[in-house]
């Protein structure tokens, strides 16, 4: 899905292009463009143009303008919302973590008979019968840990592909934020312009001839004037969803990444890991039965089985050491908790001033409607 270009058109259904081509859009975050609350400053000079020449082109008293207005960007928006939809819709990774799981559920079970009485050295205790049924348990689980390792990397690779993916999608997700961003500049700068311009001329009208025709040519222009605003806020409400779409996309993208992550640890550490330590464990046995051969030979020996016993305890510190450390950091933790925080904490700023501007807008027109009834009584007079 590649970013697309803004046209602003009066086809409620978007097949007719603008007179003039678009300029390329410079992309912002919602976050960004709402920071001013619809200022035009945000937008180049090109666009800027295109949003003042748009606004010469609508035409409030055509009902079919007013009803179609911005309805090509809204359909974007909702195709767009099934789109991001349908990539997550069938994604269920809990068969993956299961799998994770049940790998280091196997690892664990297996190195804790490689590990019983004492740890490794208490494989110097264990007889050639234990040691051989260890091998051949070994033998079976390696087999199901490539199994679950060759079908963790696929997984892996779908994520990763779907990172991108998402990228992809918060792009044209701020592509289409702002041009129903462009559309409600246009029609707001209509309606200023219609009201402060026909409106006050056909109220002039109406009062100086005292004609009823005149005073419901003024009411009729004057509720295209409230109508077009209703459309104006509506497409408030759909730029809002793309406001809300930005931080979802990111919370998705961001689990699919931690996957990701995890099941990387698990195949580059967890894995070879286990590997070495079980490798070791069988290399001390063979190296135990070598020296039971020599039991009575010189102190030599002796000094020898010292030495070999430092190296296991370093050798078993060392993997300890590696096998306590956690899948995911507890720093990587800290910085995805905190950034979700101020992800949720930005979604409800933003959609409490949504409400606000919508109570607002809902106050003004109330105000806009007991002006109208008062002066079309006082014109009745």
């Amino acid at each position: 899905m590649m970013n697309e270009k803004i046209e602003l058109t009066l086809d409620p259904f978007g097949s007719a292009a603008a007179a003039a081509p678009a300029p390329e859009p410079v992309l912002q975050t919602p976050e960004e463009a709402a920071a001013p609350a619809l200022d035009e400053s945000a937008f180049t000079e090109a666009e800027r143009k295109m949003i003042e020449d748009f606004s010469q082109k609508i035409d409030i008293t055509d009902s079919t303008t007013i009803l179609g207005y911005g309805a090509s960007a809204q359909k974007k928006i909702s195709d767009f919302s099934d789109t991001a939809l349908n990539g997550v819709r069938n994604k269920d990774f809990g068969a993956t973590g299961e799998m994770i799981t049940t790998l280091i559920g196997q690892l664990r079970d297996l190195n804790g008979e490689a590990e019983d009485e004492g740890g490794f050295l208490g494989l110097f205790k264990n007889t050639k019968r234990k040691i051989e049924n260890l091998k051949t348990k070994y033998d079976k689980v390696e087999a199901s840990v490539n199994d679950i390792t060759e079908t963790l990397q696929q997984h892996q690779i779908t994520l990763l592909k779907d990172v991108a993916m998402f990228d992809n999608l918060y792009e044209v997700n701020m592509t289409y934020f702002k041009e129903l961003t462009m559309y409600i500049l246009a029609g707001k700068k209509k309606l200023i312009a219609e009201r402060e311009g026909t409106l006050k001329v056909l109220q002039e009208k109406a009062a100086a001839t005292g004609l009823p025709e005149d005073a419901q040519a003024a009411n009729d222009f004057a509720e295209q004037c409230v109508r077009f605003e209703r459309k104006i806020h509506d497409l408030e409400l759909t730029r809002m969803v793309a406001v809300q779409m930005a931080p979802q996309i990111r919370l998705v993208q961001n689990n699919d990444t931690m996957m990701a992550e995890k099941i990387q640890t698990v195949i580059m550490n967890t894995i070879p890991l286990w590997k070495s330590q079980m490798v070791i464990a069988l290399g001390i046995e063979h190296s135990r039965q070598a020296m039971e051969a020599q039991r009575a030979v010189t102190d030599m020996t002796n000094e020898l089985l010292k030495k070999n016993a430092a190296a296991l305890h370093q050798a078993t510190v060392d993997v300890t050491r590696e096998s306590e450390r956690g899948v995911v950091d507890i720093e990587t933790l800290t910085q995805t908790n905190a950034e979700l925080i101020a992800t949720l904490d930005d979604v409800a700023a933003i959609q409490a001033e949504g409400r606000d501007q919508r109570r607002a807008a809902e106050a003004e027109l109330a105000r806009i409607e007991g002006e109208l009834k008062t002066k079309l009584i006082g014109l009745t007079k």
